[in-house]
């Protein structure tokens, strides 16, 4: 109490009104970042592999040859137009996933066409080691 008998209180209303703000927003951004889909790819693996950046884009070939970019088919042919603007803003990062058994003749020109499209450094997709230390 303060000296002329008034009580001092605290409303928390714009309290409330301000996390409930702060988790809609951390909600959508999540929701809205880069996904990936799962392609059904065998990865080699690796035993120096790290965790790949969300914000990379992501060239897949399947087994059968087939292309993906960040998981939607691409044909081999419009792969260049539509990785170019996706490379410059990653820094010329660009992600390669291939699966173990495909088809080495495709991923080598897949790898030309992120080179022509302003690739200037892959990163190569492998499984993260198994967590018992086993090598495979």
């Amino acid at each position: 109490m303060r000296d002329g008998g008034e009580t001092v209180t605290f409303d928390f209303a714009p309290m409330v009104d301000i996390v409930l703000l702060l988790l809609i927003f951390f909600f959508l951004t999540s929701s809205l970042g880069a996904r990936q889909t799962a392609l059904p790819l065998d990865l080699p693996r690796a035993s120096s592999a790290v965790k790949e950046s969300p914000a990379l884009p992501i060239v897949s070939v399947d087994p059968a040859g087939k292309v993906y970019l960040n998981g939607e088919a691409t044909p081999l042919t419009s792969l260049g137009a539509r990785l170019r603007p996706l490379a410059q803003a990653s820094g010329g990062v660009v992600g390669l996933r291939a699966d173990e058994n495909g088809q080495y003749g495709t991923v080598v020109e897949v790898m030309d066409v992120i080179r022509r499209a302003g690739g200037t450094r892959l990163a190569l997709g492998t499984r993260l080691p198994a967590a018992s230390g086993a090598t495979p």
